[in-house]
């Protein structure tokens, strides 16, 4: 619950002629308590002192107050919210500096809004440039900080809302608005531009209203009992979902849903979470190609981009979104070829569906029973094929052809061995790798809500998203799986910073095949017979220069791995989980075969 605001007047009751007793730095801080942040999460700018003195003042004085994490980097403060925001589905405050931080921070907090998670992101201009009256704000922002337009004008490509807060006695009710807004789907980052002239104002202390969750919107029984009649009368229905998992209560939801109806779930490579077990019956692998000309009846549930190309038309199937907010605003070219929309609580409506399932038509549900079973246990035996010729070619001390040679791990090997480790033990999987996306997902075949998370946007946010998910769940292990080219990208000294001063420790698993191979991929297909084949001149793809990747967590103190041969992987996994255990970030750093 929202913590009360130190204010003992009621705002109806204020008396706004009064001297005041605080400054706009008090104001924000008050605000965010009241919306319910728990972390302010800052990237420091020189804006910020208002805030930092309001902390320090609350911290003296026993008040409430969120905590506050000094974080080193941008893209890490942001990141952080984004991962807490995953788990927690509750908006929490971002501070960065003027413009620059806010382009900094600018990828991850696209990634937060393609993500779907809420949160409320801050930063500052000069509005006097220290010829208006009270303190100068530094000439810094007259001559290296300002843009045409102010931040806000930044921030609206990437943000769900993006405006100034032009006054202090209005900037506690900016924050609730922005929260509320940020709050509601399609949940994301909302903006406030506050001017730091606005920061150091002296502020009355009127009371920013507690923001509450937001209420649930409901279709009709009628529309509902259309949808069902359809699923009734489909002899080949399929379920498509990119982010059932993300709504409270989503996962459960979709499993009962599908269950009720006998309905095999795709998870296609788009997927932002996990939504359904990856282990259960029900799950129909990742790729809906087999359905576009033999499913009849459609289900997509939260899917903001089912067919690609977007032209991809299904042949015959009826199609029923299920969603929320069907249209994501934020998505430049959507296309979704609905029949139906249930629009609402995608929980309700699935629990809803659910009730529904009565009376089935027994010729109908068993054909389908019994393809989906084939497909299963064809994907199962699939899995353990791929892990058994992955043993054998990589020999793995069991007598295989490259016994005993250093040419690295068949990264097959290595998901397998992450399920292993995780087996029982509630573990969380965030992953930011390319290449070996598919094989993270299909080997390591999580099957509980909130176990796995797919980092959006542009790649170099993985260890702050992570970080963030293990804030939210602490008693829980996180594992974060990302490729070398990924992890290049990532801000690495502030991100191990802020795991060792925050005490949030993690197992980092690097994917290293030693070049940008989605990249190298690309090229390959564009220009098969370029002069690149031709003359083995494959640019922007190399990474084998750089040393290996663990050796950066050891100024840190931070437990490192580095595996090479299909022997040492099991053993160092079980080392690093033990670090983890012990409350020490782990990196393993593992050379993969492709």
């Amino acid at each position: 619950m929202p913590s009360e605001s130190p204010s003992k007047v009621p705002p109806e009751t204020a008396d706004t002629t009064r001297a005041p007793v605080a400054d706009g730095g008090d104001a924000l801080v008050t605000a965010f308590d009241a919306a319910g942040a728990d972390y302010l999460f800052c990237s420091s700018g020189s804006e910020w002192a208002p805030v930092w003195e309001s902390l320090a003042r609350r911290h003296r004085d026993g008040l409430p107050c969120p905590a506050y994490l000094d974080l080193t980097h941008e893209t890490v403060a942001v990141g952080m919210a984004t991962g807490y925001g995953l788990v927690s589905r509750r908006p929490q405050g971002v501070l960065l500096h003027a413009a620059p931080g806010l382009l900094q921070g600018s990828m991850a907090v696209h990634g937060a809004l393609l993500a779907g998670v809420p949160m409320v992101v801050a930063s500052s201009e000069s509005t006097t440039y220290g010829d208006g009256r009270g303190q100068d704000p530094g000439g810094q922002w007259y001559r290296n900080l300002s843009v045409v337009g102010g931040p806000h004008g930044v921030a609206r490509p990437f943000t769900k809302w993006a405006t100034e807060a032009a006054s202090v006695h209005t900037l506690p009710t900016m924050v609730t608005r922005a929260a509320e807004l940020a709050w509601r789907a399609p949940a994301g980052p909302a903006y406030l531009n506050i001017p730091l002239e606005i920061l150091l104002e002296e502020w009355d202390g009127r009371q920013a209203h507690p923001v509450v969750p937001p209420g649930s919107t409901h279709s009709s029984p009628e529309q509902v009992d259309t949808v069902a009649q359809l699923i009734r009368e489909a002899r080949n229905p399929v379920v498509v979902t990119e982010t059932a998992g993300r709504e409270e209560g989503g996962f459960e939801a979709l499993v009962a849903f599908a269950e009720a109806w006998d309905l095999p779930v795709v998870e296609p490579d788009s997927a932002v979470c996990g939504n359904f077990p990856r282990t259960h019956p029900l799950h129909a692998g990742s790729d809906i190609g087999p359905w576009m000309d033999e499913a009849d009846l459609i289900l997509l549930v939260n899917c903001r981009a089912p067919f690609y190309p977007p032209s991809r038309r299904p042949s015959r199937a009826r199609v029923v979104v299920i969603d929320e907010v069907p249209q994501r605003p934020h998505v430049v070219y959507q296309v979704l070829f609905a029949d139906r929309y249930l629009e609402g609580s995608v929980t309700n409506t699935l629990r809803q569906l659910a009730k529904r399932a009565t009376n089935l038509d027994a010729s109908a549900v068993a054909p389908r029973r019994t393809a989906q079973e084939e497909r299963h246990g064809a994907e199962r035996a699939a899995i353990a094929t791929a892990e058994t010729n992955a043993a054998a070619e990589g020999g793995g001390g069991g007598g295989g052809r490259n016994r005993g040679r250093a040419e690295g791990v068949d990264p097959v090997l290595v998901a397998a061995g992450l399920r292993t480790l995780l087996e029982g033990r509630d573990g969380i999987v965030v992953d930011e790798t390319i290449t070996h996306s598919r094989i993270v997902r299909r080997h390591v075949r999580t099957d509980a809500p909130d176990s796995y998370f797919y980092v959006q946007g542009g790649l170099g946010q993985g260890i702050a998203v992570a970080l963030g998910v293990k804030l939210a769940a602490r008693e829980r292990p996180v594992v974060l799986t990302i490729g070398d080219g990924a992890f290049a990208y990532n801000p690495v000294v502030p991100s191990y910073d802020a795991s060792k001063a925050y005490e949030l420790p993690l197992l980092i698993v690097v994917f290293n095949n030693r070049a940008y191979r989605s990249m190298n991929l690309n090229h390959r297909r564009f220009y098969p017979g370029g002069a690149a084949a031709g003359t083995g001149e494959w640019l922007g793809t190399e990474l084998g220069r750089l040393p290996r990747l663990a050796q950066f967590a050891e100024p840190f103190g931070m437990h490192t791995e580095t595996v090479d041969t299909p022997d040492a992987l099991a053993p160092a996994l079980e080392r690093a989980r033990k670090a983890v255990s012990e409350g020490t970030t782990a990196v393993v750093d593992i050379l993969v075969t492709r």
